[in-house]
């Protein structure tokens, strides 16, 4: 339950070169490390609803930890995967339908932010948000 909330971007480690490996051009990189994006995430048990709301979209999500299910990325990139809680941690593992690589993406709380990390292809980096 520590998840839940409202949590508005703060800052970004290495984004614009995560960004680039996911294949996001120019244009849509510089865009997207200033999206102002925030997540406003509710937990009951196992199931989460989180609503995205940047510049450029607001979606609404919602999943069951272990059970597959469909996410479109901003830049209109299709995937499918999952959500895990392992420990204290988020642990999402998505496969692109384009190219069938692997995104892992992991929330978790580090003192009083939500530290998000995605790695693909080798890039890691790292978006942490404030409530």
């Amino acid at each position: 339950m520590a998840f839940n909330g409202t949590w508005k971007i703060d800052r970004n480690e290495n984004y614009e070169k995560f960004m680039e490996a996911m294949g996001v051009n120019m244009m849509k990189r510089k865009l997207g490390a200033h999206d102002n994006l925030k997540i406003t995430i509710q937990q009951d048990g196992n199931k989460f609803t989180v609503k995205e709301a940047s510049n450029f979209r607001t979606i609404e999500i919602e999943f069951t930890l272990g059970v597959n299910f469909e996410y479109s990325l901003a830049d209109g990139t299709e995937m499918n995967g999952n959500w895990n809680l392992e420990g204290n941690k988020l642990v999402g593992t998505f496969t692109r339908k384009d190219n069938g690589k692997i995104l892992k993406a992991y929330r978790e709380i580090v003192g009083d932010e939500l530290v998000q990390t995605y790695i693909y292809e080798g890039v890691e980096s790292k978006r942490i948000f404030k409530r």
